[in-house]
């Protein structure tokens, strides 16, 4: 993963991130509209790319606002609790499963004197979607990135029953029965949402709001 060290190049990241997505789902929210006995075929693969977009672009967005919090160069106690946790969080776990009183001590010396040191966010297995992006797996990666819930609770049924739910009785192989006209709908509810989380990050990062 490319070093995102400006605010134009985490803006770029994202617009790249979302550019080429909508290009790939409104091509086939047209078929889906067609006057054709097989247009309900691409309205099945339309659920299932639509989804693949979802999942895609939190992950990857959400990677790129790491990215850039850390080419920051900032020390972890001058980040927020939930950023410093990315560079800590082998040292946390030993303090929250080991029971031998060495490897404890060990753990908590070491995050004490890391604590002045500039942060080194492990971004690669930071963000985990679960293969599964329902509401209650975004939620807790949006508040690991300090990005409020409030704007996306009305829209947590909509994810869970008409985007997951149905992506996964198609990927399961069972029918579905949904029209174009219901899946346009679906389609640019799933879309607005995306494009308030990127705002939301975009927001985040011009507002320097991962400093504590």
């Amino acid at each position: 993963m490319a070093d995102i060290r400006t605010l134009d190049d985490f803006q770029d990241a994202l617009d790249r991130e979302m550019s080429w997505r909508l290009k790939e789902v409104k091509a086939f929210s047209i078929a889906s509209r067609a006057n054709s006995p097989d247009r309900r075929y691409f309205i099945r693969a339309g659920v299932a790319l639509l989804y693949a977009h979802w999942e895609g672009f939190v992950k990857k967005s959400s990677e790129n606002y790491l990215n850039f919090v850390s080419s920051r160069g900032l020390k972890y106690n001058e980040l927020k609790s939930c950023f410093s946790v990315f560079g800590l969080k082998s040292k946390l776990q030993t303090l929250s499963v080991s029971r031998q009183s060495l490897s404890n001590i060990d753990a908590f010396d070491f995050i004490l004197l890391q604590l002045d040191q500039p942060a080194r966010l492990q971004i690669g297995s930071a963000i985990n979607t679960e293969s599964n992006l329902t509401s209650k797996v975004f939620s807790n990666i949006a508040l690991s990135l300090d990005i409020s819930l409030a704007p996306y609770a009305s829209r947590f049924n909509l994810i869970d029953e008409s985007l997951v739910n149905r992506r996964n009785k198609i990927a399961h192989g069972e029918f579905i029965d949904i029209g174009g006209k219901e899946f346009g709908e679906l389609q640019d509810a799933v879309l607005q949402v995306m494009r308030e989380y990127k705002t939301d990050l975009q927001n985040a990062a011009s507002m320097e709001a991962y400093k504590r």
